[in-house]
């Protein structure tokens, strides 16, 4: 600070002594000089060593050096701008002072002079040009090439030294006047020919360059203008263009007061330059006043950052300590003063947020518990749970979803269900009823849980593949918040199914009780009457009551045969599960057939070695005959017509059997798609005299037995799309017995 202080004293009187004494700069010009550049190399040098301490400090990462490298930035910068601001100005100020020194008049009198020459040059030269332009348009009026005697009139009018009428390159044409001394007129050049084309008209002024040539009355100006074409004919080359050139001589009276003005300004600006140095010496003083400023700021930067950074610390370590997770109450200041406070302040934050995050790690707990218990019941749901975010993309999927859809969950989270094909369909008719405004008053659970008023139940029907069983899905949808929406689904196809046996029974053993009683009335009323009118009536009218008794009595047996079938349905009795041999029951069944076989209508192929299964060997009998049957009607009328039974065995990665499967293939029609929707449904069937409860009964029957049928039609590519060439009946097994088969006669046929 006390080199500081003198570094400034010793400014001031240089600044004192350089404006009282208009020679002490030149006398004292060197070590003035040096004087001010070894202030300035120590200074310098000052700054620069408490500079390098604090870099330092930081890159040794000791605590506080940020903070203080923070603050001695702050009041350099608030030293240095004011001292930059204050240095322009004096800069100006000096500037504008040593200006004022020198008489200002006569420099501004020089600069008017100069000004008046290159306006009255500008105006000579822009005169001609336009007396130029307007006579190259007088002369393309006349037509034809110029006289000469038109263009030596044309220089006499203008006051011209010489008239030359130049084609595209610049060649002279004709020429009148110009100068003696040189046989041939000087040509334009290629800059001035390429501007005249663009700006019809180009001149320059010429021969200032040289002030003797100019003094000798050489100094002229030069136009050259476009002549238009008279025809308005346009010619791509530059042969048919002609210029008119003009070149007048400058007034020796002006050229000799241009040269004057300039010479006069050329000497007074010689003589000004002694004042430069005047003004370096000025500018160096305030560069070393200005280095004085940042080192005055430096200084107290440092300094005050000491003070301020003590209390600050403190408030600093203990941040460090809260980043770190310790939230253990912390150390304060005893002074009353705002850092005081605030360390108070900060001590009292850090125990809320001790006690914040005890809670928050409570709540994550109790968060935690739920999310898991939530998890644990989607993920035992036997119902199927998807949830949509705001884009309809599934984000959450339970197990429940994945069996019934038969997807693995990779495929189904992130997606739309629209983007998997086999689903397009379902999505549709699901987003549909999304869409539908109809709102129902929500449950107390659903109210709790924020599910809202807008839920829905409806029933889909659901094939996932060609050929597959079409499912029946109970669909519950309800909105949640942030346009989130959930869906919840059961496939209740058995239920269905179930249901509906249930009521086909009922009907059934309706039916049954309530046709069969009067039909052995009906027809014995019938034969009664035949027998006692045949005799009395001959001719048409006997043979009409023949055939309308024949037609009751037959018309009466096929209503008892149905109403026999709908009884069996009913009445199914419940299977009695044995052990027995499938490939021994099939072969048994088949024995029925031998003629179909004989003629190779009709082949079995039985898996060697089939395990046992456990079933009723009377039902199956029942079943086999059914499938059998069907598939020979079916391949009745093709000449080629072919039924294929054959029992397969399927294994698991262990090996063990997991599925003994019965499969009865023809290559039949196939089924209808409608048929293959609702094929196990009574009275179901594409048989112009069937009851369609043959495949009803199999169904039963294989509902009893634990067993799974499926109906698919065999396709085979075509042309356009995939034909249908037969049908093909898959009855599975999938309970059996490690026990020896019974050898009793209803257990295993022989």
């Amino acid at each position: 600070m006390i080199v500081t202080g003198v570094c400034g004293v010793l400014a001031f009187l240089l600044l004192i002594g350089v404006s009282s004494q208009r020679g002490f700069f030149e006398r004292h010009y060197v070590w003035l000089f040096w004087l001010n550049a070894a202030v300035a190399s120590l200074l310098v040098l000052v700054i620069g060593v408490a500079a390098v301490r604090l870099v330092l400090r930081v890159r040794s990462g000791k605590f506080g050096s940020r903070l203080l490298l923070k603050l001695a930035g702050i009041f350099a910068l608030v030293g240095v701008v004011p001292g930059v601001m204050i240095y322009g100005v004096s800069y100006q100020f000096v500037n504008r002072s040593i200006e004022s020194w020198f008489d200002v008049r006569l420099a501004g009198a020089l600069e008017a002079g100069l000004n008046l020459g290159r306006a009255t040059l500008d105006g000579l030269v822009s005169d001609l040009s336009d007396k130029t332009l307007s006579a190259a348009g007088r002369l393309s009026e006349s037509g034809g090439m110029p006289q000469p005697l038109a263009l030596e009139r044309l220089r006499v009018q203008l006051g011209a030294r010489s008239v030359d009428l130049v084609n595209g390159h610049g060649q002279i044409l004709m020429s009148s006047g110009g100068d003696t001394s040189s046989l041939t007129a000087e040509r334009p050049s290629e800059g001035m020919l390429r501007l005249a084309r663009v700006a019809k008209v180009a001149s320059q002024l010429e021969g200032l360059e040289d002030e003797t040539l100019a003094m000798q009355g050489q100094a002229r100006i030069r136009a050259l203008a476009l002549m238009p074409n008279a025809d308005y004919r346009l010619s791509s080359s530059s042969s048919g263009e002609r210029f008119l050139m003009v070149v007048q001589r400058v007034p020796a009276s002006v050229v000799a007061n241009a040269l004057a003005v300039q010479a006069a300004s050329g000497e007074y600006q010689q003589r000004a330059l002694e004042r430069d140095g005047l003004r370096r010496m000025y500018i160096g003083t305030l560069t070393l006043v200005l280095i004085l400023a940042v080192f005055a700021a430096l200084l107290l930067a440092v300094t005050l950052g000491n003070q301020l950074a003590r209390p600050l610390l403190l408030l600093a370590d203990g941040v460090r300590q809260v980043a770190q997770g310790d939230l253990s109450r912390k150390p304060m200041l005893a002074s009353r003063d705002e850092l005081g406070g605030l360390t108070r302040s900060f001590a009292d934050m850090t125990a809320q947020l001790s006690d914040a995050r005890a809670m928050v790690g409570r709540s994550v707990a109790e968060l935690e518990s739920a999310r898991t218990h939530l998890q644990t019941i989607l993920d035992n749901l036997t119902a199927g749970v998807i949830v949509f975010d705001a884009q309809a993309r599934i984000e959450t999927v339970n197990p429940g979803a994945v069996r019934i859809l038969r997807l693995p969950p990779e495929d189904l989270r992130g997606r739309k269900l629209d983007e998997l094909p086999q689903l397009q369909p379902f999505a549709a008719e699901i987003m549909q009823r999304f869409e539908q405004d109809r709102p129902l008053r929500p449950s107390v659970a659903e109210a709790s849980l924020g599910l809202g008023t807008e839920h829905w139940q409806d029933a889909f029907e659901l094939q996932l593949e060609a050929g597959q069983d079409v499912l029946t899905l109970l669909v519950r949808g309800a909105k949640l918040p942030q346009d989130a929406r959930l869906m919840v689904f059961d496939d209740i196809t058995e239920v269905v199914s179930a249901q509906r046996s249930a009521a086909w029974s009922e009907v059934a053993r309706r039916l049954a009780h309530e046709i069969k009683n009067p039909l052995t009335p009906i027809q014995l009323s019938a034969e009664r009457l035949q027998h006692k009118l045949e005799a009395k009536l001959e001719g048409a009218d006997q043979a009409m009551l023949v055939r309308s008794v024949a037609t009751i009595v037959n018309q009466v047996q096929s209503m008892k045969q149905l109403v026999n079938e709908f009884r069996d349905y009913a009445r199914l009795p419940s299977a009695q599960l044995k052990v027995l041999d499938l490939n021994a029951l099939v072969s048994e069944v088949l024995t029925l057939y031998a003629e179909a076989q004989e003629s190779g209508l009709l082949r079995a192929e039985l898996a060697p070695d089939a395990c046992a299964i456990k079933g009723d060997a009377t039902q199956l009998r029942q079943v086999i005959h059914n499938l059998v049957q069907n598939a020979l009607d079916a391949v009745q009328e093709r000449p080629d017509g072919q039924v294929l039974v054959r029992t397969v065995q399927v294994f698991t990665e262990s090996g063990e059997v997991r599925v003994l499967r019965l499969n009865i293939t023809d290559n039949g029609p196939g089924f209808a798609e409608k048929v293959l929707k609702r094929a196990f449904e009574p009275y179901v069937t594409t048989k112009t005299k069937g009851t369609g409860l043959g495949l009803a009964v199999v169904k039963k029957i294989a509902d009893e037995h634990g067993a799974r049928i499926r109906l698919s039609n065999v396709h085979v590519a075509g042309d356009d799309a995939l034909a249908v060439v037969g049908a093909q009946v898959s009855l599975s097994f999938s309970k059996f017995s490690t026990a020896a088969v019974d050898a009793g006669p209803a257990d295993k046929p022989a």
